[in-house]
Order: structure tokens, then sequence, then C-alpha cells
């Protein structure tokens, strides 16, 4: 990871704090992405502490606009990244038996795990063809192997990002 400019959504908390530490600990430069820029400080602080290189952006990735000016800042301040790590999600708890009336439900979980993944990775890709190089990770859920109940909205999200795109 050394010298390797990695991006990771939702990376304050849970799996994307944890990637972040690792990918910081084993060289990395990091830039975290989240909404909470008092959770990104303090994930900044942990990871220079440790000796590490972060970088924040405050971003709301279910925001298309929001994603694209992203984009844009990173590969004004940075060049470009050689990771992405599409990590935020947003997970609703309910079966499509409970949803007949809720397709904002839907609505809401695609535009975040599915959507703004997918726009980020159209915006950072061009990048990555140009200089030949370059790797996406999206963070999926074992849900999509497994059908998991009362997560339909979640699990479609996720099952979306699974074929990727192939370049």
């Amino acid at each position: 990871m050394r010298g390797k400019t990695v991006l990771i959504t939702s990376a304050s908390s849970g799996i994307g704090h944890a990637t972040a530490l690792k990918i910081a600990g084993a060289g990395g430069r990091v830039i975290i992405v989240a909404r909470d820029p008092e959770k990104l400080a303090s994930t900044k602080a942990e990871i220079e502490a440790a000796g590490g290189e972060a970088h924040v952006y405050s971003a709301d990735v279910a925001d298309m606009t929001s994603c694209d000016k992203l984009v844009s800042q990173v590969v004004k301040d940075h060049g470009g990244i050689d990771v992405l790590v599409n990590n935020a999600d947003c997970s609703i708890r309910r079966s499509v038996h409970l949803s007949y009336d809720r397709f904002h439900d839907f609505e809401r979980t695609m535009q975040l795990n599915y959507f703004g993944s997918l726009r980020l990775i159209m915006g950072f890709i061009p990048g990555m063809v140009e200089r030949n190089r370059g790797q996406i990770i999206n963070i999926l859920s074992i849900g999509v192997q497994v059908n998991q109940p009362r997560f339909s909205a979640y699990v479609a999200s996720k099952a979306g990002l699974t074929r990727g795109l192939h370049w």
C-alpha cells in the first residue's frame, strides 16, 4: 500500500474506519470520506497519531452533486486515486411483505448503496484508465449470497454492485 492513494467512503466508523487505519498503517495515503466532519477529524487524528497520512473530505454519497464535487476536489488536490473503497451504505430491515407502501425505502437504499457508489466509480475510473492502473472495492453483504429475509431493499442495492464494471 505504500505510496498508494486510497479513498474510503463512510470512513469515520465501522468497516470504513478499520480499513482506513489498516491502509494508513501499511503506508497508504488515505482519503477518508463521511458526512460528519467531527467524526472525520477524530479518525484523521487517530491515523496521524499512529504515524499515518489522512486527508478529510465531508460528502454525502447519497447526493449526486456531492459525489461530483468530491471527485472534482480529490482529483484537483491529489491528481486522482489508486483505490476506491465504496463502503458507505444504508440498511433497512423490512421484508417486502411489510414494504408494499414503502417504495421510498428502496429508492433511498438504492440512491446511496448503488447510485452513489456508481457515481464515484464513474467519476474516478477515467483517471484510472488513463494511468492504466487502479482498483475498485465495493463492500457488499453476505445477504447477496444467501438472500437474507427482511433486508429486501438492502440486498437488492448491494446485488447491483456484485457484477461490477469491467474495463
